[in-house]
């Protein structure tokens, strides 16, 4: 069976720590301190995310202490002007809430996490409901997979896809996370679509693609 990490649901922390939509501010603080987490999801009563508190959401409060509002209103922030006088997390949240699904592709949930500058997202069902949450680290850990588990899946969804009956053995090596391939082969139009599906095996970190055709010099 393959067991290789593939999906959001492979990687992500299923306990998952969140607050109400009246948690105080200072819960919120307190347990981010507890759980060392820099966000948390925000729920209704039924478990639907409806927001994420970040401590980006929560600086301003520190920020504009003592400050005159009307500089800042100047300069256009009245977003976290606003946040600077929230006192639960229904007022200080981002809403709505950036998630991802279990069943998303790992690529998928490091785009997101990319183009929306988070570095966790709240994994949610089809109803919004919470089942985990997946952080930057959790999408890393796809390359702490051993070396011979790298080479395994790439001669099996990868080589013998592809070379069923290659000239000579197409060797494999995978060197921390680095997979060469070596060998010749009858097509030389697959040499590039190999290095390509290699490149995309979840863990392997290059490729180093030194197959050649037969009858080439």
């Amino acid at each position: 069976m393959d067991s290789s990490p593939h999906r959001v649901s492979d990687v992500m922390t299923r306990a998952v720590v969140a607050v109400g939509r009246k948690a105080p501010f200072k819960e919120i603080v307190e347990r981010m301190e507890q759980w060392q987490v820099g966000a948390l999801p925000v729920l209704e009563g039924d478990g639907r995310v409806v927001g994420v508190v970040s401590e980006a959401d929560l600086l301003p409060k520190e920020e504009f202490r003592g400050s005159d509002p009307d500089r800042f209103t100047q300069l256009r922030r009245l977003p976290d002007l606003a946040k600077a006088g929230a006192v639960c997390a229904e007022e200080v949240m981002s809403t709505p809430a950036v998630t991802v699904h279990a069943d998303a592709a790992l690529a998928e949930a490091a785009r997101i996490m990319a183009l929306r500058h988070v570095k966790r997202l709240p994994v949610v069902n089809a109803e919004g409901v919470l089942e985990g949450v997946v952080s930057r680290g959790d999408l890393l850990k796809v390359f702490l997979r051993p070396d011979n588990d790298l080479a395994d899946e790439i001669r099996r969804d990868v080589v013998d896809p592809l070379f069923p009956a290659p000239v000579e053995p197409v060797h494999v090596v995978v060197t921390e996370g680095v997979a060469t391939l070596t060998g010749r082969v009858q097509d030389p139009a697959r040499i590039q679509l190999a290095a390509r599906m290699t490149r995309g095996v979840e863990g392997v970190v290059g490729v180093d693609c030194r197959l050649t055709a037969s009858g080439a010099e």
